[in-house]
């Protein structure tokens, strides 16, 4: 066997395992589409494709008969809330843990990884107990409502994406372009804002994606602090189609599943151009 003919069969292989994990991939989606057509609310309507039945019945019932639109507000509220202080403070602590020498600056790395480690449902209880302090303190503005989910996600992706800024800025920043400034009169808050942070776009869209799909998809930590139905997210409120024990609507869940993932495909696709330059830039040192 020649090295053409091996090169060959190599391609074809390789193309049928794409294809394959292609088709594995969409199939689930098209499975929740074709499902959130039909006109019947059980769960295995969807799996034969009766194009006879489809109609955007669900879609309509779903936005004229539930909260979905008042979930999706609540949910980009939180999300992009706490995207953007997520933002200001990883900002910030990973320049500090770059450029700055202080004491504890080791064992300060060393315990935000730490914290990695364990998963969130170890945190709960403490979580639980926490907002509890802050509802009677704040006098309910921040307890067991948007304001405490924020607080949540807000220290809950901090450490890690410090990481990611540190490094980006070890790897992608040259501490020349801040002696420059310096020397120019800066101050190192100046520098900062109008020298490094401008270089920090792709890694700041980075943390930007991860925080924000990772917060409008969680639902344990929203269905245990919100309490109040008007108050839920997306993830929490659509748990109510599936709930009942004898009223399951599952065409009019995948409606709202179809549509709840617009949102997050129009944030991904905004910022992919961002995605491999902002995690590969920083890779460099660490």
């Amino acid at each position: 066997m020649n090295k053409k003919t091996k090169d060959t069969i190599f391609n074809v292989i390789t193309h049928l395992i794409l294809v394959g994990v292609t088709v594995a991939v969409l199939m689930p989606v098209f499975w929740i589409v074709n499902a959130s057509l039909q006109d019947v609310g059980n769960m295995f309507s969807g799996q034969n494709v009766d194009f006879s039945k489809m109609s955007f019945g669900n879609y309509a019932e779903l936005l004229a008969e539930s909260d979905f639109l008042l979930w999706i507000k609540n949910s980009f509220i939180v999300c992009g809330t706490s995207t953007l202080f997520c933002l200001m403070c990883t900002c910030i602590a990973g320049y500090a843990f770059s450029r700055f020498r202080f004491v504890g600056k080791k064992q300060g790395l060393m315990m935000m990884i730490i914290i990695q480690m364990f998963p969130a449902t170890m945190a709960m209880v403490a979580l639980y107990k926490l907002l509890n302090v802050f509802d009677v303190a704040t006098g309910g503005f921040i307890g067991f409502n948007l304001a405490g989910l924020i607080l949540i996600y807000t220290g809950a992706n901090i450490p890690f994406n410090m990481w990611l800024i540190k490094g980006y800025i070890d790897g992608s920043v040259p501490k020349e372009l801040e002696e420059s400034a310096y020397m120019d009169g800066a101050t190192k808050w100046q520098a900062f804002v109008k020298i490094v942070l401008p270089i920090m776009g792709p890694i700041m869209a980075v943390i930007a994606i991860f925080t924000f799909i990772g917060s409008y998809n969680d639902f344990l930590i929203p269905s245990i602090v919100l309490q109040d139905s008007s108050q839920y997210t997306l993830a929490v409120g659509l748990r109510g189609f599936i709930s009942g024990k004898f009223s399951m609507n599952w065409t009019q869940f995948a409606a709202a599943s179809v549509l709840g993932s617009l949102p997050i495909l129009v944030v991904f696709l905004s910022l992919q151009k961002f995605l491999v330059e902002g995690l590969t830039k920083g890779a460099v040192k660490g």
